[in-house]
């Protein structure tokens, strides 16, 4: 049985058994949550997402667009692949460079092709 994790998105229909799953394992979600493309899907239980902002440029009264990666863990019941659009959030870190888990697949790639 998958528990709520507050933040009003559904539990992925499969089951799995991985303790670090946010709806099937014992880690809470708290932080920000932010929305990108997988851009590499190839680690064991880690995806690679892509994160694209606009943020304005004062001096010259334009725009600009920067973008950064983030490792999220993906669990087994989501299993994002590349090209996928996600909702990620944060959680506390499992290693070096993982701090968010994917909470919900939006799009998948085939979709967009």
């Amino acid at each position: 049985m998958a528990r709520d994790i507050g933040l009003g998105v559904k539990p992925p229909p499969r089951e799995c058994n991985d303790k670090n799953c946010p709806f099937h394992g014992t880690l809470s979600v708290r932080g920000k949550v932010l929305v990108g493309k997988v851009i590499s899907a190839k680690m064991d239980k880690t995806c690679t997402v892509l994160i694209e902002r606009i943020r304005p440029v004062k001096k010259f009264e334009r725009f600009m667009r920067c973008h950064y990666k983030i490792h999220a863990h993906n669990p087994p019941c989501i299993n994002a692949k590349e090209g996928d659009i996600v909702k990620i959030a944060e959680y506390r870190r499992l290693a070096k460079t993982v701090a968010h888990t994917v909470i919900e697949k939006i799009s998948s790639g085939e979709e967009h092709v």
